[in-house]
């Protein structure tokens, strides 16, 4: 009953702050950092490091706190309509945190495939039930010069009706990282936005004109290689970034890495950038806070993520 009331709380005084309209869909995107449950049962690179005997020692109950923090985040935020994840290992994780947090009393439904990626994170996505209707939804690869699969995660693609018969398409995105160099890696990175402007350009094609793309895409909105997903897309994170507004803080710098990405016809507000205060910690070695992660270094501290999340309306 405690926790009903919680829900109850949070709801009224997040609706009231985010401005959340019924004829609008408010729309989340979070990455998880490392958001795994605490059995060793893969053979992933990062599944037997985040288990109960693994060198993180992450048990049942870290992983418990650590789910009731997200739930409590996406109360914060206002229980948005649609939420886009990154850096989850499995079903599991999500099924887990739908039934046994607060959100148990919503009306939340999972979209989510199991991905090539070596370090064994998936992205996903969540959605009210009762303000959309799933109509489709796959997992799309990403494909090396040779035709060969990426071993990275996949763009989860998802297509819904609204109630009054609206067609709309997300994309959920992580791209690869910098890990190995920034110039290294940036080959992968230009597979996966051209790749995204593919899947964009296929929806547009097929008469699905309101899309929104999002996800962390590990570099920041100045990057001229998003300029390929234009006319498509829109990139959301640009008046963000000339702010020096950020979701991850490196070495005292705020960094813009996770971005929205709306067609010319899906009306959208501007993206916010969430600091949840609960979810952050000030920052010791520099001026003002940064998020709470869960680990410092190989010490655990009980956070959520070194992400902020964000969030845009679309009307």
């Amino acid at each position: 009953m405690k926790s009903f009331f919680l829900l109850l709380a949070l709801l009224a005084t997040s609706s009231q702050r985010t401005g959340i309209q019924q004829d609008s869909l408010q729309v989340m995107f979070w990455n998880l950092e490392n958001y795994f449950d605490w059995r060793n049962d893969s053979t992933s690179v990062s599944d037997a490091e985040f288990s109960s005997r693994g060198a993180r020692r992450w048990t049942r109950k870290r992983f418990s706190a650590k789910s009731n923090a997200i739930a409590k985040g996406i109360l914060w935020a206002g229980a948005p309509d649609v939420i886009g994840l990154a850096e989850v290992e499995n079903a599991f994780v999500l099924k887990r945190l739908l039934s046994e947090t607060a959100l148990r009393k919503l009306d939340y439904r999972i979209v989510h495939f199991d991905s090539p990626d070596t370090r064994g994170i998936d992205v996903a996505l969540l959605y009210r039930s009762s303000r959309l209707e799933l109509a489709d939804a796959r997992p799309c690869h990403l494909y090396a010069s040779d035709s060969s699969v990426l071993a990275t995660r996949d763009i989860l693609l998802a297509h819904f009706r609204t109630p009054d018969g609206a067609d709309i398409a997300f994309l959920v995105n992580h791209h690869p990282s910098k890990y190995g160099g920034a110039e290294a890696s940036a080959p992968k990175r230009r597979i996966a936005v051209r790749r995204l402007r593919q899947l964009a350009d296929s929806l547009l094609s097929a008469g699905i004109p309101r899309i929104l793309a999002m996800g962390d895409m590990n570099d920041t909105p100045d990057n001229p290689l998003y300029r390929d997903l234009a006319p498509s897309l829109v990139n959301l994170a640009e008046p963000l970034h000339r702010q020096g507004r950020g979701t991850i803080k490196y070495e005292g710098r705020w960094e813009l890495i996770d971005m929205f990405f709306a067609s010319p016809s899906a009306r959208c507000g501007p993206m916010h950038i969430l600091e949840i205060p609960f979810l952050m910690t000030p920052d010791n070695g520099h001026a003002g806070q940064k998020p709470f992660r869960t680990y410092s270094g190989p010490r655990y501290i009980g956070g959520v993520s070194d992400h902020c999340p964000i969030t845009v309306k679309l009307f």
